[in-house]
């Protein structure tokens, strides 16, 4: 792929220049089960390249409304940011050359010597039962030839951040694969299209801590969302232009319960709690 983002000129932030640059395609990532497209977007002298997910592009699927997975995407960024966390990168709902989708900004990875393995470092398989130091167990998984090895991923703050957002959102869908570890140590989710369901979804490789207690910085974030979410809270608003009144409803009750449970949530037994494949 070209070079990443590079925003300047001008005083644009990344989503004004997403929301009203001239979006021109510039490729296909194939190996995407829905149409996603690469492009660059420029205004006013600003340009950056993003990724453009039209609407009709999206693969119907059995338990969410069809066309509706840009408009989820877009909530979960609106999501992160009322969080202050900075998880997923800028995301808007705009028109492009293939009618409406979700345009967002694109996250270059430092090359090697800039430490473009630290996403691998972030998801393990280790032999034996116990996940050594540094790192929370997530499971068993088969590796052929009838072997098992435990999963493992990184006793990671950045993790355990998103490990909240997923909860919040209800994930169904969270690989190893839509985690970007940027510039400068940061970390990125993407790929938010199943989420925000009224029942219970949440499916991830960040179980390590199910069942701990949520950190200081989790609670004060939750606490956020709550305000944000309550009658005539701008982030309510928000949401519902982009969600039904029951799923906006339903995040009210996951961040409540959250707070008064004051843990991370655990399995509910009642869905796959770990995505396919993994990665």
């Amino acid at each position: 792929m070209p070079a990443p983002e590079r925003i300047p000129a001008g005083s644009l932030t990344a989503t004004e220049l997403l929301a009203r640059g001239e979006l021109t395609v510039r490729g296909q990532i194939r190996q995407a089960s829905n149409a996603v497209l690469y492009c660059s977007v420029a205004h006013d002298g600003a340009s950056a390249t993003c990724v453009y997910k039209p609407v009709r592009g999206e693969r119907p699927l059995w338990d969410f409304p069809d066309g509706t997975l840009a408009e989820r995407e877009v909530a979960a960024y609106e999501v992160s940011e009322a969080l202050g966390w900075g998880l997923v990168p800028p995301t808007v709902l705009r028109d492009g050359p293939y009618g409406e989708g979700m345009v967002q900004l694109w996250i270059d990875s430092p090359g090697e010597d800039a430490g473009a393995a630290e996403g691998e470092e972030l998801l393990a398989l280790v032999d034996g039962d116990q996940p050594g130091d540094g790192w929370k167990a997530v499971g068993f998984a088969e590796v052929g030839e009838g072997r098992t090895a435990l999963l493992v991923h990184a006793d990671d703050a950045r993790l355990r951040r998103l490990a909240v957002l997923d909860a919040v959102i209800n994930n169904a869908d969270r690989k190893g694969g839509h985690l970007i570890a940027g510039a400068e140590g940061r970390l990125y989710g993407i790929d938010h299209g199943v989420t925000f369901h009224v029942e219970d979804k949440l499916r991830t490789l960040l179980w390590g801590w199910a069942g701990e207690k949520l950190t200081d910085e989790a609670v004060a974030g939750l606490g956020t969302l709550r305000d944000g979410l309550a009658a005539g809270g701008a982030l309510g608003s928000r949401l519902g232009e982009l969600l039904t009144s029951a799923e906006v409803a339903a995040t009210r009750a996951r961040v409540a319960a959250l707070l008064a449970a004051g843990r991370h949530p655990a399995p509910s037994g009642e869905w796959p709690a770990i995505p396919w494949p993994p990665v």
